[in-house]
């Protein structure tokens, strides 16, 4: 594919030379296209607003969580789902409105749920038996009737690596429905005055190419309702939908994936002669992964004649942990000159102390050399969200880009950072 350039032949985001961000900020850097993610945000509220169906669209922001992603949900007018305290805490930093945000979590404490209840967290949803009864103790300490969703565990299998796979029954997510599980929650839920039982939540997995599962998640979801004698507000079907990152993925546009959900939802309503529920989608990897790129700067090489050639740049394993854990492949890019022709093949790695720690499995480039920037695409979902400080490098800085203009949103982590934390160990005050 052709990139965008500027005169210098340098890849260009959003109008911005991506050498003079790697020469400004720094590598490694994580770079977004704030345009590219407001322009997915629209695309996927543009479906149901065109549908005319009641819906609300939440980015899932354990994808990629910091208070300039909150900052331009809220502008978009959608919501935000968090996972932890930690996300809960950022979005509430960053003026995001409580109310607008859905708190989902498979183990969820308690000083997270009362965390949660205090600040008027718009809905929970609700994991499992424990979750349900502390939450109920929680919300009449504060004299609230706290709404939720049930998470369902569906037994719908999608197609994906077994990890980031949620849907089948043997998974640690949700009430299991093919057991009683999720009736009997359903069953207490609604019955707890403490608590506005308001629909259902089920999450089949991540990075799905086909609108199958999300078809069968929403009618399954909405058959369990009827099948309890109950009209659900809200039938949340999750997230997952997929992303290109490199030509062996084909997505389907976000209208796509929306618009068989709203299709199976208004069959099951007039069905069941239900008002429309409320349906709710779970985007992040689709909103943010797109969207972002990684630069580096490029280092050392190895060349092991008729067997491969390594070339090494400044980052790695630390910043982007998706190939080493799910064996998850990436396309990158000369920023130097992205549209010079390839002459050869390597394997990207990084400068961590592990055999693993690679970027990019097969890679065709030109001709490069160390001090080069190289760009490593749609790197915007689980790249900063995952990354760490292992071997004590810091965590890169991340910039957004918007119409020709950039501006850094996290700063890079400095050394004194990583050891800010650390105690001295003196043995002589030790207790006894």
């Amino acid at each position: 594919m052709d990139y965008s350039t500027n005169a210098q032949a340098h890849l260009t985001i959003d109008g911005v030379d991506a050498v003079t961000l790697a020469d400004t900020y720094g590598t490694p850097l994580y770079v977004y296209d704030v345009s590219k993610i407001r322009q997915t945000m629209r695309a996927f509220k543009a479906i149901f607003e065109r549908e005319a169906v009641p819906y609300v669209v939440s980015y899932a922001s354990k994808a990629f969580s910091t208070k300039a992603i909150y900052q331009v949900a809220q502008q978009e007018g959608i919501h935000a789902d968090i996972v932890s305290g930690g996300e809960l805490y950022t979005a509430l930093a960053a003026g995001f409105p409580a109310a607008h945000l859905s708190f989902n979590g498979n183990n969820k404490s308690w000083d997270e749920l009362t965390m949660a209840v205090r600040a008027g967290v718009g809905t929970i949803i609700v994991d499992n038996f424990l979750e349900l009864q502390w939450l109920s103790e929680i919300a009449a300490a504060h004299q609230v009737q706290q709404a939720v969703l049930l998470r369902i565990s569906p037994g719908i299998s999608a197609h994906t690596h077994e990890f980031i796979s949620t849907g089948q029954q043997d998974s640690k997510f949700g009430f299991d429905l093919l057991t009683g599980q999720a009736k009997r929650a359903y069953e207490i839920a609604r019955l707890d005055t403490n608590l506005d039982l308001r629909g259902l939540h089920a999450h089949i997995g991540s990075q799905i190419f086909d609108v199958t599962g999300f078809e069968k998640n929403a009618a399954l979801l909405a058959d369990t309702a009827h099948s309890w004698g109950w009209i659900p507000a809200v039938i949340n079907v999750g997230g997952g939908f997929g992303i290109r990152y490199t030509d062996d993925d084909t997505p389907l546009p976000e209208s796509d994936y929306a618009a068989a959900i709203i299709a199976t939802l208004k069959a099951k309503a007039e069905a069941f002669a239900w008002p429309m529920p409320e349906i709710w989608i779970e985007p992040g990897r689709s909103i943010v992964g797109p969207a972002g790129q990684t630069l580096y700067t490029i280092g050392s090489r190895k060349d092991i004649p008729n067997l491969r050639q390594y070339l090494a740049v400044d980052g790695g394993m630390g910043d982007n942990i998706r190939p080493a854990l799910y064996q998850a492949n990436y396309d990158a890019v000369l920023a130097n000159d992205p549209n010079a022709p390839t002459t050869e093949v390597v394997r990207v790695a990084g400068k961590y102390c592990e055999s693993g720690d690679v970027l990019v499995w097969e890679q065709a480039l030109p001709k490069t050399k160390p001090g080069d920037i190289l760009a490593v695409q749609a790197t915007g979902a689980y790249g900063y969200a995952m990354a760490s400080n292992y071997n004590r490098n810091p965590r890169p800085a991340v910039v957004f880009v918007e119409n020709g203009a950039h501006q850094l949103v996290v700063a890079r982590e400095t050394y004194a950072d990583i050891v800010a934390l650390d105690r001295a160990y003196d043995l002589a005050s030790t207790p006894e």
